[in-house]
């Protein structure tokens, strides 16, 4: 298993903007791209962090490839929402013990 930790510093006022575009992002790349699903957590300084698995490091390299043009708008929304995107880090699972 593969993961992905994001963090996006939102703009005050665009959290809910934000949201409802991850979550739309999120949704499409399960159902079109093989991702396994993302947890999204909201951190002690305001900054959100998220947690993306996949089935393995092909399946997220190619993740973005091929999408929907629907897609785009989601990005563009999480974007202007967003005074900042990045990832963490890119992760290989080496044990699991989650529910």
């Amino acid at each position: 298993m593969y993961i992905a930790i994001y963090k996006f510093v939102v703009k005050p006022g665009r959290e809910d903007d934000f949201i409802a575009a991850w979550r739309a992002m999120t949704e499409l790349l399960k159902a079109e791209k093989g991702s396994l699903g993302s947890r999204l957590h909201l951190a002690d300084n305001g900054d959100y962090i998220a947690y993306a698995q996949w089935p393995d490091q092909t399946t997220y390299d190619n993740g973005g490839n091929n999408l929907p043009e629907i897609a785009s708008t989601f990005r563009s929304q999480m974007k202007e929402a967003c005074n900042e995107i990045s990832t963490l880090y890119k992760l290989e699972v080496t044990t699991d013990l989650l529910a």
